[in-house]
This record gives C-alpha cells, structure tokens and sequence, in this order.
C-alpha cells in the first residue's frame, strides 16, 4: 500500500486503530485492554466480568489522578468503545446467552502490538532474524525448484553436512549456544507466538464479517434458493480458496496432529529449563502457548460452523414455507369442490397437459400378422366311452407350509434353537417327500437358520404303502428371532 497523503488521512479519519491512538483516553483503553484481552490471551468477556474489572480500573485512577478525570460509569465507556463510530470493542450474544459479552477488534490488537513495539527492549537481535531470513529464502527455492537432478543435489549437500556435523560431536566437539543467542531466539519466538494469535482474531474477523453478509442476504432473498446458495457458496469457496484460508487450514491441520503437539510440549519443557531464558522471567503460559493457538483456532472454526448453521436453517425456512403454501392451495381446492359439490359444472371445465411426451418410434410397431382362421370339420359327434381313472383327480398331495412353520415357532418358544430332525421327531411327515422339501423352502427364508454341511443327519418316514424311505442331509438349525 502506497502511503500517500489520501491514503494516511482516509485512515487517520476512519481506521478504529488510528482513532484509538488519537483518542483522550488512549492510556485508559490501551492499557485496559491489554491487560484484560492479550496478557492473559483471553478471547471474550461478559458484560458484567469486563465492567466489574473496568471499575476497578477507574477506582484506582480516580485515586491517583483526583475524581473529575473519569466521571462516567464502566459500562458507559464499554459502550462507547464498542459502537460504530470507534470500533474498538465488538459486542455480541453469544450463542445460548442472553448476557452481551465483549471482544477486541483486530484494528485495537494491531494498536496494542504497535504500541508494544515502541517500548525499548533489552537488546536487538538480528543474528536469529538472519538465519530465519535465511530458511525461508532456501525453503522457496527448493520448493519451487523443478529440476529433479538440482533437488538431489541440494538434499546430498545437506546431508553431507549432517554427516559432517554428526562426526564433530562424536569427536566431542558439541557447538553449543551461549547466552546471547538463547535470549535472541526466545524474543523472536515470544514476538512470532503473539502475531499468530493476532492473526487468529483477524481471520475470525474475516469469517464473521461473510457471516453478517450472508445473514444479510438471506433476510432480504426474494429468488429462488438455488441461485443463493449458489452466490453465498461461491464467497465461502473463495475465501477457503484464497491464500489467507489455505494458510488457515494447513496450520490447523499441522496443530492438530497429536504428535506436533506432544513435540510443541516437549520442546517449550525443555527451553523454558535452560538458565538463561528462566533469568528472563518469561510468563508461565508460554507453557500451554499451542493450546492458546488451538483455542484462538477453534473460534475460528465456530464462525464458519455458525455460517453453515445458518444455510440451513434458510433452507427449512424456506421449504417449511414451501410446504405451507401447497398445503393452503390444497385446502383451497377442498374449499371450492365443496361449494360446487351439489351442483357440479357442465360440460368441460377443467384441462390438464400431459405429465410426458408420448413418444412412438416407427420400429416399436409391431407388423400385421393376419389373422388364424380355426378349420371346423363338418364330422358328426358319437358318443363314447372312455377309460379313465377318475381318482387320481382326488388324491393331489397339498402341504400347509403355515402349519410346517407353527411346528418350528412352537418348538423354538421353549428352546432358543432346534434342529430339523428334532421338530420332524415331534411332528413325523405325514407327506413324505414334498413335505421335507417344504421344510427346506422355510430354512431358506427363516431369519435365522444356520446350516452345518460338515455334519449329516438322517431324516426317515413311512409311505402309504408301509415303505420306509431316509433322506441324508445337512445339519440344519432354526434359531429364535432376537
């Protein structure tokens, strides 16, 4: 950005973070809201919490500097911060409360981190910032690098010098860091952790503003719903897509991996340990400092969860409406039918179109076939006598499978399983063969059957005419349902 004069005096007149710094009260809502919001990295605050610590706050100023310096109340200056024209306090509801809660804009987070820089530090560390430069300048040229041979190259170089360096300390030559060096690192360490954490509130700021857009659009949505989502999803899409929801989303899978966290853990042990960070003094949260990036995280993630809630709470909205109006039409057309029911209209009152297009294709047709004429023989009837056993029409063997399956359900309610030869025992065939075939068909279809072909079993029965017949087949049980 071009800091021209039009560009500085379009923010100086409307930047909530150039309005903080020129406001009277800056001490008052700088240091207030550091030490409230970033010292103890909190991410929001109920109205009744963040008024009780600001009247302790005026309390203690009244106290020193006389009473007239801050007459009004707490929550009078909580309200003025947070309203349109200064921006510096967003107050919101959250979800499930019907309490206000406050918290920092990324334009107030920007103003504190600048005034934080302009305090002077114990000493100014350019060799960590170096080497850093340094990294990153290798890391874009290797990964940009598309030369298979350049890549092998650089890797053989670099472990030769961890060959090299690896062969230095079994020497028992150990380069160690001194103090200095310890100390630059840890600052430049404590400065990147608090940025990101900034830079969690602005994307949750991003979020939330498509959020606002969306719950605008969706109020005022005349057309139809397809070509909504269609808009709002292309946003939400661009957003993921850009360079700011790329970068989002390889942190948060990188801090989710249970390992990173564990290694984050064990590493910020063992450098809080080391003698000269602990002369530093440094706060004892830096300890949990990735969980803090996990929190800020997550708030993040809720903004977007709260988008997607709200697409589809638009959706039953407008299907419940739907549904509604087709209903009122249907009740509308009972309403008139009645009313015409005794006296019905003449003639043709009502057309509809056709639900499809008849489609006939010329090969479908089928081709004409004349018709068969019966030949009838001019031959005189006689009457005969025929030989024919009239019995066998009467002795068809009929099987009640709703019989066969009562023998197993009955044989089943006293036992949780039986076997086929068991239930023939109690019930023997009194139809032979079709009747076993008949049990076969119902072990098919039964819920719950198992066969055991390793295992055989005989089945026996009597003919009508005294013969006995056996059957040798597959172990079969039937087992209750449940």
């Amino acid at each position: 950005m071009a800091l021209n004069y039009a560009t500085l005096e379009l923010l100086r007149q409307n930047h909530p973070a150039w309005r903080l710094l020129r406001s009277d009260h800056a001490s008052l809502v700088a240091s207030f809201l550091h030490r409230v919001f970033i010292a103890p990295n909190v991410r929001f605050l109920s109205q009744a919490d963040l008024a009780e610590a600001l009247e302790d706050e005026l309390f203690a100023l009244r106290g020193q500097l006389g009473p007239e310096v801050f007459p009004r109340s707490a929550l009078a200056y909580l309200n003025e911060w947070a309203d349109n024209d200064r921006g510096w306090l967003r107050k919101f509801y959250p979800s499930g409360s019907d309490e206000p809660h406050f918290d920092l804009t990324p334009a107030t987070e920007k103003a504190l981190a600048w005034l934080a820089s302009l305090t002077e530090r114990a000493f100014i560390g350019t060799e960590s910032r170096l080497l850093t430069l340094f990294e990153l300048l290798r890391q874009m040229s290797e990964g940009s690098q598309t030369d298979p041979q350049a890549r092998v190259a650089e890797l053989g170089r670099r472990r030769d010098e961890i060959d090299a360096e690896i062969s230095r300390i079994l020497d028992g030559d150990i380069p160690l860091l001194d103090d200095t060096a310890l100390k630059e690192r840890f600052q430049q360490f404590l400065q990147l952790a608090r940025e990101l954490l900034g830079d969690f509130r602005e994307v949750e700021h991003n979020f939330r503003l498509l959020d606002r857009r969306v719950r605008e659009r969706i109020a005022l949505w005349e057309g139809a719903k397809g070509a909504l989502l269609e808009e709002i999803m292309g946003e939400r899409d661009a957003i993921a897509d850009s360079d700011q929801g790329k970068s989002f989303r390889a942190f948060w899978d990188f801090l989710m991996s249970q390992s990173r966290q564990e290694e984050l853990s064990r590493l910020l042990e063992q450098v809080l340990a080391l003698p000269p960070i602990v002369d530093m003094g440094p706060e004892m949260r830096l300890r949990r400092i990735h969980y803090d990036w996990l929190e800020a995280g997550e708030h993040a993630q809720r903004t977007v969860a709260r988008l997607s809630e709200q697409l589809r709470r638009f959706l039953d909205d407008r299907a419940w409406l739907e549904n509604r109006r087709i209903m009122d039409i249907l009740h509308d057309i009972e309403a008139r039918a009645l009313v015409v029911r005794e006296t019905p209209p003449t003639g043709h009152f009502m057309s509809l179109a056709d639900i499809g297009a008849g489609i006939e294709l010329p090969f479908e047709r089928p081709l004409f076939r004349p018709p068969v004429r019966p030949l009838i023989a001019d031959v005189a009837l006689e009457t005969g006598d025929a030989e024919v056993d009239t019995a066998a029409l009467y002795a068809q063997v009929v099987v009640d499978r709703a019989e066969l399956e009562r023998h197993i359900r009955q044989a089943l309610q006293v036992r949780p399983l039986v076997s086929l030869s068991e239930v023939i025992d109690r019930h023997p065939l009194s139809h032979g063969l079709a009747e076993l075939v008949a049990y076969l068909q119902l072990a098919s279809k039964w819920p719950h059957a198992a066969v055991d072909e390793k295992n055989m079993e005989q089945i026996a029965w009597r003919t009508d005419a005294g013969t006995m017949r056996r059957a040798s087949l597959p172990h079969i049980i039937f087992v209750r349902n449940g």
